[in-house]
């Protein structure tokens, strides 16, 4: 009898003409592809039905058997305040912490100081050994190595016990900031030297991050995006080569991070690429496959000020999207980070959203479930392709930091940025809560007291810098975003 019922709730088998049919239906007497195909921001078109593909395998994330670690922001300018929220995230189910330091890229406004006190005060009483530590691109990365180091000697920690993760990007930081502490040369000189040691404590994990959230939070495209993370850990290889240290070993401490967004098909298929396009530069530099570690935050640009409970919706799509698309690590922006410092019941929001998905819905069990899908291994392939020529576009210009020197990269980037604001502004997209269905009166929001900072204008390279705007801010203004 279980048996009978179990045939019984079984979905029935259908073939490819079997769901035309269906969409037929739908659309009446128009073409199904004429009516339900979509435009990608890389030009490329959005098949509404694609065969079934048996010819891939499966893009496994590098933390093949436990899934994803569910990873909270710690971006508190006040270090005590901080710890205490740290505290709380870990023993309420974080398994990790995103240290969000002043001046980074993704600090929007604020972030913990940049200073080792702050972090020692800010990680007080947090257990280092059972919980993954990652340090976000920000001015002072390679000076927080040192600050970490001294932090886990005073406590008497084995570093190659550890999960660590030091977001190191140089790129990310010049096209966010649109300044650099040294000239490239120099930077491209020392930055092996100054890494050396840490390869010799054989700490484990991401040394150097090639960072793709500016670039999203500015307006690229998902193939821009990905094109620039490759020139970036391209450029990290480079350097190891010319220290002569060699990059089978250099290789596996390269990590990415990037952005998901609401659009569940296209972050899938990003991260899905990513890893196909990292597997082809290791291979194109005669360096065994290592395991691409990849680190997902939820995309600022999707983000609103007015309603901003329909944040909770696209964090909730863009963490589904970043998980199943086999981020290794995702960190969730509470919803009400567009008001200020996010208070006690934004933070609880964004952990438990990644607990309930993970512990509730169990979407970590499968691996890459979207594997053999039509649809998502025909956006993959496109991304792939896209992406590619773009990292190939950079190179031609000397890198990606050559690039953003001489405002090549900025130029296209801007240029996807005002045909999505364009769209915005017209009706042909829309935003929930914003310019579709906007609330008729806007609850009171829970924030923190908090200055906020503007991004450090210290240096003395500089480019033009990337601006970070939301798509409700650039659908509320006719001008082109800065």
């Amino acid at each position: 009898m279980k048996a009978r019922l179990l045939d019984d709730a079984r979905f029935p088998e259908i073939d490819e003409a079997g769901w035309r049919a269906l969409a037929q239906k739908a659309v009446g007497e128009a073409d199904v592809d004429e009516a339900l195909s979509t435009t990608a921001d890389d030009g490329f078109l959005i098949r509404p039905i694609e065969p079934r593909r048996t010819d891939v395998a499966a893009t496994a994330r590098s933390r093949r058997e436990a899934g994803w670690l569910a990873l909270q922001r710690v971006d508190d300018p006040d270090p005590k305040r901080a710890n205490r929220q740290a505290r709380e995230d870990v023993e309420a189910g974080a398994q990790g912490l995103s240290i969000v330091f002043d001046g980074a890229p993704n600090a929007f406004g604020y972030g913990l100081p940049a200073t080792r006190e702050a972090l020692a005060a800010a990680l007080d009483g947090i257990p280092i050994m059972k919980t993954h530590l990652r340090l976000d691109v920000h001015p002072a990365s390679r000076q927080s190595l040192d600050w970490m180091v001294e932090i886990l000697a005073a406590q008497r920690h084995d570093p190659t016990r550890l999960s660590l993760s030091f977001g190191i990007d140089p790129a990310a930081m010049f096209a966010a900031s649109g300044r650099l502490r040294m000239s490239i040369e120099a930077l491209r000189a020392s930055m092996p030297q100054s890494l050396a040691h840490f390869f010799a404590l054989g700490v484990p994990g991401v040394l150097l991050e090639a960072d793709g959230r500016p670039y999203h939070n500015a307006g690229a495209t998902e193939a821009q995006e990905l094109g620039a993370m490759l020139s970036a850990a391209v450029s990290h290889l480079r350097m190891f080569e010319t220290a002569r240290q060699p990059l089978v070993y250099a290789a596996p401490h390269v990590g990415f991070a990037l952005s998901a967004d609401q659009n569940q098909l296209m972050t899938m298929a990003k991260i899905r690429a990513l890893r196909r396009l990292w597997n082809r530069v290791q291979e194109a530099c005669s360096v065994p496959a290592s395991a691409c570690v990849v680190h997902a935050e939820t995309s600022w640009r999707m983000m609103t000020r007015l309603d901003p409970e329909t944040n909770i919706l696209r964090a909730t799509v863009a963490t589904f999207a970043a998980a199943t698309g086999g981020a290794d690590s995702i960190s969730v922006v509470p919803h009400t980070m567009t008001h200020g410092l996010p208070g006690p019941f934004g933070r609880r929001l964004a952990r438990n959203l990644q607990r309930i998905l993970a512990d509730e819905s169990h979407i970590g069990f499968v691996e890459d479930p979207a594997a053999g899908s039509g649809s998502v291994e025909a956006v993959t392939d496109a991304l792939c392709e896209k992406a590619w020529s773009e990292f190939q576009t950079l190179e031609t210009e000397g890198g990606i930091l050559d690039s953003l020197a001489a405002d090549r990269f900025q130029a296209r980037v801007e240029e996807a940025a005002r045909r999505r604001a364009a769209e915005y502004e017209s009706g042909r997209r829309v935003i929930v809560g914003t310019t579709l269905f906007p609330a008729g009166n806007e609850r009171p929001v829970e924030t923190l007291p908090a200055d906020k900072h503007p991004m450090p204008t210290d240096g003395t390279v500089f480019c033009r810098p990337l601006a970070m705007r939301r798509l409700d801010e650039a659908a509320a203004r006719s001008e082109e975003p800065a």
